[in-house]
């Protein structure tokens, strides 16, 4: 497992370096890591390690979804509310119809089988998409019309929505019927994560104030510490309650992270945002190698031009579905391009639920997981060269406003 884990840092970390000197995203490189040393090429990773990637790659988007949280004004969302709620779902409802009306004819499914194969690619990479946004607020590109904020809320609460339309389409295909009662999962899981995130956010403010007060100094690293083992408590209080209630875990981290942030003094604040900032840097290769180890790209050979030209049209649909979401806005055309650019990636769900329909035997399994793995290797490059190279062309920097301002001065 020292091996494997060796391997992923310091090929990963070459492989990233290598791109980013010609001029591609380093994620590039950490994806192609992960193929080449995965179990489908080289085969040079520990089984041990690939038994728990699904976890791994869970705690490492835990901790930018913390350094995102961190990074969130609270009055900033309130602001893009509508256009963030419509983020959320409207994207992803045209590419899954996109599917449904012509994946029969492109792919030779019928529409339940299409319905699951959209909801598969429905789903936006929060991986790809977060470490990107919490960058633009760093550098205040974009954070004038709350851009980052506004592609952030919506990317977080997609993957909830695409999931519970996932597993009923799943449900029909395997001869049930669709009850109107399983949607009733989306607002609850995300309102009961929003809340159980928000107490725990209060608690420790609360805790670090209370310490602070009493002259028990808590280490800014401890904090660190206690505040990722209660992001964990929050993702297995989802596993805990499965069948039950849902609950989403990862917008319970984020909707704690920022109540901590809002609570809490800029100091701390700004100390956790650096921590969480160091810790990335190794989670964030362990994330992407990972995420590459799980693409088998042996059914991207299966998949053919249909499946290419499928998933082109999917990301046609799902981009009018974003300018849908911000008419009405003060976005000019730029940002909008910005904001279609952001939803195309895809990787982590892809990764995680493409295979579910084959391991349960549905006859459109093979070609629903070929497809998902061609989408990630075409889209996850696609949106993150995409961002990387575009972002200083069509959105504003922040700064430039007060440039403007002293040189009318």
């Amino acid at each position: 497992m020292l091996t494997s884990l060796a391997l992923i840092f310091l090929v990963g970390l070459s492989l990233a370096a290598i791109c980013q000197r010609i001029r591609l995203p380093r994620i590039i490189g950490m994806l192609l890591t992960g193929i080449v040393l995965g179990p489908y090429v080289l085969d040079f990773l520990d089984p041990k390690i690939l038994g728990i990637s699904a976890e791994l790659r869970q705690m490492a988007l835990v901790m930018i979804l913390i350094k995102a949280g961190l990074s969130l004004d609270l009055s900033d969302l309130k602001k893009v509310g509508r256009p963030a709620v419509l983020m959320s779902f409207l994207p992803a409802v045209f590419e899954i119809l996109a599917f449904v009306l012509l994946a029969p004819i492109v792919l030779g499914i019928n529409h339940i089988e299409a319905a699951v194969m959209g909801a598969v690619l429905g789903a936006v990479s929060p991986a790809v998409v977060v470490p990107r946004m919490v960058q633009l607020m760093e550098e205040g590109y974009g954070t004038q019309r709350r851009i980052p904020q506004l592609i952030l809320a919506g990317a977080s609460l997609d993957d909830v929505f695409v999931i519970v339309l996932f597993t009923a389409f799943v449900g029909m295909a395997q001869g049930g019927e669709l009850h109107l009662l399983d949607f009733a999962d989306i607002p609850i899981s995300i309102v009961l994560g929003i809340v159980l995130g928000a107490l725990s956010g209060w608690f420790l403010a609360w805790l670090f104030e209370t310490s602070y007060a009493h002259h028990h100094l808590i280490r800014n690293s401890m904090k660190t510490i206690v505040v990722l083992g209660v992001s964990f408590v929050l993702l297995a209080v989802e596993d805990w309650l499965e069948g039950i209630v849902a609950v989403s875990g990862l917008l319970g981290v984020m909707s704690m992270a920022m109540v901590l942030a809002m609570r809490s003094v800029p100091e701390v604040r700004r100390r956790l945002q650096e921590k969480y900032g160091k810790l990335w840097l190794a989670a964030e290769v362990l994330l992407f190698v990972l995420v590459g180890a799980a693409v088998d790209i042996r059914y991207t050979l299966q998949a053919g031009l249909g499946a290419v030209a499928m998933i082109l049209i999917g990301l046609v649909f799902r981009s009018v579905g974003v300018v849908l979401c911000t008419l009405g806005t003060d976005l000019n055309i730029k940002e909008r391009l910005y904001c279609v650019i952001a939803y195309l990636p895809k990787a982590t769900v892809q990764a995680a639920i493409g295979s579910v329909p084959l391991s349960l035997g549905l006859p459109c399994g093979q070609i629903v997981l070929s497809v998902a793995v061609l989408s990630i290797l075409i889209t996850a490059p696609l949106g993150a060269i995409g961002m990387d190279a575009s972002y200083r062309r069509l959105l504003q920097r922040e700064a430039e406003k007060g440039e403007e301002t002293n040189a009318a001065i």
